[in-house]
Formats: structure tokens, sequence, C-alpha cells
């Protein structure tokens, strides 16, 4: 296990409250079993140091998508997590204790057809269904070439309610839609917002006028957005998010996972070109928010502006 970096931090001195480790690693793609080898590494790891919870980015498993489709396709269908839950059960679950209680994935599912998936984020957990309906979570939005691999999930959310507070979950691109981060945080009522990514770095925005420029604007926009929903949502955002460069494309991926707070302020944020373990203890989750609340309470100020759209979770400004 020498080969990780870990970054270690403590938030407080109370045991009993959050323990969690972020994976900022890259995936080998294509070569699922070097990826299998990784996570289960790490979660060793994050394990022997006490972390409550592990994070991995999206598509730990298999990596992401490239544009050959007739290569990249049947990669794909290999890498499905359908065909890997032996791997799950006997090399992971058996992880799993009073104290190490779970593992955050993500990865493509069985999807509506043959040539289509589901990207499913899921918590390997002791008694827990991972790939169940009503426990995993189908990403919802979906950029560039994944509308060509995998189906969105639509409506979907997941929320699951733990001694260290609840926790809904995001995938990627989902983090750039705050509505839906509105629906987690005022209608549902969680703590904190799980993101997993596979979130890349490399885009050119040029306003030569102004002199500005940059050719990492994806990069920044993570930078950007990760601390500014935090803190309209009063919500805590764990993020983890893929690093290094795509073994066939090599596009590159920011990395920069991390720990923002309901305030917006980075409590801690990993590299963007190497590969790193984090790993925080002892975060109050449920405190920290309310301690934001005690100032401002956003979500009551919006509900005295804002009414509920009958039979929906959406707002609308018009009278009742």
């Amino acid at each position: 296990m020498s080969d990780f970096r870990v970054i270690e931090r403590t938030y407080s001195d109370d045991p009993d409250k959050l323990s969690v480790g972020i994976a900022n690693i890259s995936a080998t793609v294509p070569d699922i079993e070097a990826n299998k080898d990784k996570i289960l590494r790490a979660c060793q790891l994050f394990k022997e140091r006490g972390a409550n919870v592990a994070v991995f980015p999206e598509f730990a498993l298999s990596g992401y998508f490239w544009d050959d489709r007739d290569d990249c396709l049947p990669y794909m269908q290999e890498a499905c997590t359908d065909r890997h839950t032996d791997w799950i059960e006997s090399e992971l679950k058996p992880l799993i204790d009073d104290t190490f209680e779970g593992i955050v994935l993500n990865n493509v599912t069985t999807g509506p057809d043959d040539a289509h998936f589901y990207n499913t984020t899921f918590v390997v957990g002791r008694d827990r269904n991972y790939l169940g309906a009503e426990e995993s979570y189908n990403k919802v939005f979906l950029p560039g070439m994944e509308k060509d691999y995998t189906e969105s999930g639509r409506d979907d959310r997941l929320i699951v309610e733990t001694p260290h507070g609840n926790f809904g979950f995001t995938t990627c691109y989902d983090y750039l839609f705050n509505d839906l981060l509105r629906e987690y945080a005022i209608k549902d009522k969680v703590d904190a917002i799980v993101q997993v990514a596979s979130w890349r770095a490399a885009a050119n925005r040029d306003y030569a006028g102004m002199n500005i420029r940059t050719d990492h604007y994806y990069g920044d926009l993570w930078n950007f957005v990760m601390p500014a929903n935090s803190a309209m949502n009063q919500v805590w955002t764990i993020a983890c998010n893929a690093v290094g460069r795509h073994g066939i494309t090599g596009a590159p991926f920011w990395g920069g996972s991390g720990i923002w707070a309901p305030s917006g302020i980075c409590l801690i944020q990993a590299s963007h070109f190497s590969e790193e373990l984090l790993l925080v203890h002892n975060v109050d989750i449920e405190g920290a928010r309310a301690d934001e609340h005690e100032e401002f309470d956003y979500a009551f100020d919006f509900k005295e502006i804002y009414h509920p759209l009958e039979d929906s979770r959406g707002f609308t400004r018009a009278l009742k």
C-alpha cells in the first residue's frame, strides 16, 4: 500500500463523529482487474486508519468512455457491475464491520437495452441491497458522449440515513444543476451531498479583449461550484473526483477531491495532478450544518417567498 500518498486530518476530538476516506485516484483503461486491485487496497488502508466510509470516483471500476464505440461498448459490457458482484461480495463486503460501515462506488450497470447502461452510484454496506432501485442512484444529467452510452435516471435521488447525518448523492455533471441540490437540501433535508465524478480538466475559454484565457476551464468550474453550491444550500459537499489521464484518449481529469463545509469553506482538497487518499477524522456533519442555520437558515427564508407546486418537488414565487 506504500504507493498511495495519504493526507490525514482531524476535524474534532469526538470519535463518534464521521471519519471519511476519499480516493482521489485514476482508473486504468482498459484494465478492470487493475482497478479492482486499486479499490481494494485503498479500502484496506482506509479501514486500517479508522475510516467509517470510503468514497471512490465515478467509473472507478471501468474508467471513462471513449469515442470508438466498437472497442468501448464491449469493454463497458464486460465492466458492468452486474458481472462483478462476486468480487464485491467476496473482497469488499467482508471489510465492512461496526466501524468501517460503507463503501461508495460508481460504475455502469445494466440499462434498458444492450447498447445503453445506467451510470449508477451505490453504497456497499453490511445489510444493503446495493444495486436495488431504492438503494442506488442513476445519474440524471448526461453530458456529451454519455448520452450515447447511458440512459438518464430522470427523477432519481438517493438519500441514505446514518447516525452521522443524512446524505444525498450526485454524479459529476449533476452537481451543476442547483434545482436537484435544492431538492436534496430543502425537500429531503440532507446534511451532506456525496458527489462522485470523472470531471475533466481541459477546456478553453478566451476573452482576448480582457487579456484573459484559461486552458482548464472545466477544472476552474469544479473549484468554483463546490464551495458555491455548498454555501447556497447549506450542506456539506464530500466530493471525489478522478485524477490523471485517460488511458486511451489522454484526456486529463481534474482531481481536486475534497470536503466543503456548509459555509462553503474548503476544509481539504487533493491534488489536481496525482493520486492521493484523503482521510478526515471526526467530522461533525449535523452540528456544523446546525451552526450555519443558527445564523441564517436559507431554507426557512426561501420558503417565505417561494411556495411548493402542487404534486411536485418544485417551487414557484406565484402566490398561493
